[in-house]
């Protein structure tokens, strides 16, 4: 159950925690570009809080590196100031979750302790906090498993990893959402609007689990040609493959994400009508129109990263905007469970309810 009144600090804290999870989302998307998330082959949670120090802390560094097959199958003959460039990457990406750890924690305490948490938010500050150290142990889990005779980071771990970072943000945001724009009224007739925001949040989170696994098969390099794959719509070589084995071939995979943003295109188009059918106005009119704005936005952009060959700028920004993507679709289907507008009825003098 959701208060009326808020602490504006408590949302303060929150909604910096959502741009420091963003920020690591980002960071992890230059990792990945640069080719730089296995370059710390462990995991010290408090000794590795420090980068090496001295030339003699940095050759240790290397020599570590050097016996795992990423350096002898793909960067063999790698200089140290190579190595201390990629290494620099996945530094900033592990310190930066330090530091959301202790963002967290350190003002949770003190509100806690000043007694300024509702019941209900203090369940769902410690499902954040649980659902972080989810996502900072699925991290170290993903890098395993390129510390392996395959130098590749599996792309269902890497999708794993992101799926959690959006959820994070994701129960931030509701949270933030709940202390300030609190339901005040919901209703158990038929909502299809609402419905139909679920059904977007979750195409929006079935696409963005798609680029994830392009990025992880590295798929984004392959048929840089849109709309057709090198002359074809649907690569023929393709067609002898089990719909299961699409999924570990970059080329289906690139298909697949190529298409599907169309499908979750339509489903915003699809929304703002129904909104517009319910005579929804205000601040749920102009958050489905951002919705969609930012949804054309995405799929133009993309086009845009794959005929360029990903450029790094790019392939940030196209990960930046899915973050900003998913947000907004949270939001909405937030805001759609508000009981709905009554209808225009023009045959008698009751007023109307708008949202």
């Amino acid at each position: 159950m959701c208060q009326k009144s808020f602490s504006i600090p408590i949302v303060i804290w929150l909604i910096s925690g959502i741009v420091l999870v963003v920020a690591m989302v980002i960071i992890g998307g230059i990792t990945r570009l640069t080719g730089s998330g296995l370059s710390i082959t462990e995991w010290n949670l408090i000794s590795g809080t420090l980068p090496p120090l001295s030339e003699s802390e940095w050759l240790v560094m290397f020599e570590k590196y050097k016996q795992f097959p990423e350096y002898q199958k793909l960067n063999f003959g790698m200089t140290l100031p190579g190595f201390k460039q990629i290494f620099m990457w996945e530094y900033l990406h592990r310190l930066l979750g330090r530091i959301i750890g202790i963002v967290f924690m350190v003002p949770f305490l003190y509100f806690l302790f000043r007694k300024m948490l509702a019941p209900w938010l203090v369940k769902r500050l410690v499902f954040i906090l649980l659902l972080g150290m989810l996502q900072g142990l699925m991290g170290w889990v993903m890098v395993m498993s390129g510390l392996s005779e395959n130098p590749h980071v599996s792309h269902y771990r890497l999708a794993a990893h992101l799926i959690l970072a959006l959820s994070l943000v994701g129960v931030i945001l509701w949270t933030v959402a709940d202390l300030v724009a609190p339901v005040e009224q919901k209703s158990t007739a038929k909502r299809p609007a609402y419905t139909l925001s679920w059904l977007v949040l979750g195409a929006v989170m079935v696409q963005i689990v798609l680029g994830a696994f392009v990025a992880g098969l590295k798929s984004g390099f392959s048929y840089n040609t849109w709309p057709l794959m090198q002359g074809e719509f649907f690569p023929s070589y393709l067609s002898s493959f089990t719909f299961l084995a699409y999924f570990d071939n970059g080329v289906a995979v690139q298909f697949m994400h190529r298409w599907f943003a169309f499908v979750a295109l339509a489903g915003i188009l699809l929304l703002g009508y129904k909104v517009k059918q319910q005579v929804w106005r205000g601040r749920t009119k102009q958050l489905v129109n951002l919705l969609l704005l930012t949804g054309i936005t995405q799929v133009l952009l993309g086009i845009l990263t794959l005929v360029l060959v990903v450029p790094i700028s790019l392939g940030v920004l196209h990960q930046l905007v899915a973050v900003v993507l998913f947000s907004l679709a949270v939001l909405t289907v937030h805001q759609l469970r508000q009981r709905a507008p009554v209808k225009a009825d023009f045959t008698t003098t009751s007023s109307f309810q708008y949202v």
